[in-house]
């Protein structure tokens, strides 16, 4: 039945119901981790092979004979550079191969923006008060850069097909802003996939200010869930009829593909970018990983076999992914006290809760002994204005584990919805 078309004394009634559940739940001691969007151990086994592809001097030598245990190749091994040149479509020359962390490369890259200065420019710190485009919901890691940098994060809501770019092209008429986060396919997380009219419209922007910035985060560019994925047009092909490809800045890993703590990142950017790039690295590094690089390309081969080996991911992911959209809908929909969207991939699911009731859903889970993303978290500086949304990640718990984390999570919903509608 509808909460909302239940009298007082019913949801009274109802909600004394459910706080008895919710008791029992508690007396059972959960500990139950639905925090973050990491791997389960089966997924981490599916690239243990990966270590064993080096055992030999001669296995560490790259495919132009350079040895791959010593100093040098600042840019990354040929072979790894065609490898993500393959991924995300672009020329090799315009990849830099990186270390285990793309959140790195991006920390490292809006530095740049704020101590050198990109295209020219003065450096950001230099500029008086600046400020970068936010869209909510949104990963936290990247809005804990922006604000441990002191740059202002200006809000612009999410919506079906990506972000909202009436109001981005408004934004970006202030020469202070200088930048943008988004997370182009299955956006964390939403799920939402940029429809090629967003993408078009995004590389068309002609910003006042010249040392803007976007960071492409295709974190989730090959993190399919279904047979029937979602296509993102890519970003610097739209953008040669602007010529504005020195906006974007792309960045990826295999964090999620092979190993989150020992994977491959890589930069894609523009010719200018790539030497601006090349030439902060030079002072920074002598090399990144190159036999993580190896073993990579040794164990993949290309993006056929990276394919495959997703396809692998998908079929541990995907039930769990089913189980929590199965409970909600089963458990909340008829309620009509939340929102949330069916993601063909990534890593998460977005759940909209009645407006003024996250927070409170977040307090009685841990009470009960599962951990959520800490809520607000998908917004700016930890605040969502409207109190409203919440972030589940399925992955690492095992099935068992996520069926009794989500009668808890679904039991704490109607709780807090009828504590709101109650007030």
């Amino acid at each position: 039945m509808l909460y909302t078309e239940m009298n007082r004394d019913e949801l009274a009634t109802l909600k004394s119901e459910l706080d008895s559940e919710f008791v029992k739940i508690k007396s059972l001691g959960l500990s139950l981790d639905m925090s973050r969007g990491k791997p389960g151990a089966d997924q981490l086994s599916l690239s243990v092979d990966m270590l064993n592809v080096l055992s030999s001097a001669e296995d560490c030598k790259a495919e132009n004979g350079f040895d791959c245990r010593n100093y040098g190749v600042l840019d990354g091994i040929p072979e790894c550079k065609r490898l993500f040149s393959e991924l995300l479509g672009v020329d090799a020359k315009n990849i830099i191969v990186g270390g285990s962390s793309s959140l790195n490369l991006m920390y490292d890259y809006l530095s740049q923006c704020m101590f050198l200065g990109v295209a020219g420019c003065e450096p950001w710190n230099k500029q008086g008060k600046i400020k970068f485009i936010c869209n909510v919901p949104g990963y936290d890691r990247h809005f804990a850069i922006t604000e441990f940098m002191g740059i202002e994060m200006i809000s612009v809501k999410m919506q079906n097909d990506g972000p909202d770019v009436d109001k981005i092209s408004e934004l970006i008429k202030d020469p202070a802003v200088k930048g943008m986060f988004c997370v182009p396919k299955y956006s964390n997380p939403n799920g939402v996939t940029y429809s090629d009219e967003k993408v078009k419209v995004l590389a068309s922007l002609q910003p006042a200010a010249k040392d803007f910035r976007v960071i492409w985060d295709n974190a989730y560019i090959i993190h399919e869930l279904t047979d029937d994925p979602d296509v993102l047009l890519n970003i610097f092909d739209a953008c040669k009829e602007y010529g504005t490809e020195d906006y974007f800045v792309e960045f990826t890993s295999t964090s999620k593909i092979s190993f989150p703590g020992a994977g491959v990142s890589a930069i894609a950017a523009s010719d200018n970018n790539i030497a601006e790039i090349k030439k902060r690295l030079n002072f920074q590094t002598i090399s990144y990983d190159k036999l993580n690089q190896l073993r990579h390309v040794k164990y993949f081969k290309n993006v056929d076999g990276i394919t495959e080996h997703m396809k692998k991911h998908a079929a541990i992911i995907a039930p769990k992914f089913s189980l929590v959209l199965d409970m909600l809908k089963k458990e909340l929909e008829p309620c009509k006290i939340g929102e949330w969207v069916n993601a063909k991939g990534g890593y998460f699911i977005s759940y909209d809760a009645l407006v003024g009731s996250a927070k409170r859903i977040g307090e009685l889970c841990k009470e009960a002994g599962v951990v959520l993303t800490t809520v607000g978290a998908t917004y700016p500086y930890g605040v969502d204005p409207e109190d409203k949304n919440i972030r589940i990640a399925p992955t690492y718990p095992s099935l068992d584990e996520l069926q009794k984390a989500m009668e808890v999570f679904c039991l704490c919903a109607k709780i807090a919805a009828l504590e709101a509608l109650l007030k």
